[in-house]
């Protein structure tokens, strides 16, 4: 689904935040990652990547390990960053990996917008591929925002109807222009085409805050 307004926002196609809570793998993609031409932060858990996704110049992919401290054993802690990087980060392309319940992560990783999948161990070669499919998303997503139009990501219920997807949207890309313009209510009026009262309407509506 596209929409002609534009929304830009600083984020790069190259710049991976890398969340992995071992050291030893940790260090290993990084360098890895590196040397391939990427730029990479790592982190070791949900606290501190929140601390770069909520930053000026955010991550455009997420290389995220879905069992991280203090629950490693289930995917509680990394599905709660998957949903907080898209919040905060619209069109963020997330990998996930794990070695835990493969069907079940897959499929609640990729219903809650993940962009691809992988089973640990993951070979370095199936990383660096979904890597560099990611990054080409990415890198084609953002020449669609230079040209005033905004790619969303929709997860909907068959059975719940066109209103509820048409929700979904509209809070998708009010999320974005806010994002993208530091929650500037009189620059997501403009980009947007609507007046402030409307954008005070929509913010209350779906209960959006500049994040603390």
């Amino acid at each position: 689904m596209t929409s002609k307004h534009p929304v830009n926002r600083p984020s790069e196609s190259n710049f991976i935040l890398l969340v992995e809570d071992d050291p030893t793998l940790s260090g290993y993609l990084s360098s890895s990652l590196t040397d391939a031409g990427y730029q990479v932060q790592a982190t070791p858990d949900r606290a501190s990547a929140l601390g770069v996704l909520g930053s000026a110049l955010a991550p455009g992919l997420l290389l995220l390990d879905l069992g991280l401290p203090p629950h490693a054993s289930t995917m509680s802690e990394g599905l709660s960053l998957l949903d907080a990087a898209l919040q905060l980060v619209p069109g963020i392309k997330v990998i996930v990996l794990t070695g835990q319940d493969e069907d079940a992560a897959a499929l609640e990783a990729i219903r809650r917008g993940a962009f691809d999948f992988l089973v640990k161990p993951a070979s370095l070669a199936a990383i660096h591929s979904a890597v560099r499919r990611a990054s080409m998303f990415k890198q084609t997503e953002e020449r669609m925002t230079l040209a005033g139009e905004a790619r969303l990501h929709l997860t909907a219920r068959l059975w719940e109807g066109p209103k509820e997807a048409a929700s979904s949207a509209e809070e998708q890309l009010l999320r974005r222009a806010l994002v993208a313009t530091g929650y500037n209510i009189a620059e997501v009026a403009r980009q947007l085409g609507m007046a402030r009262e409307h954008v005070y309407y929509y913010l209350n509506k779906y209960g959006l805050r500049r994040p603390e």
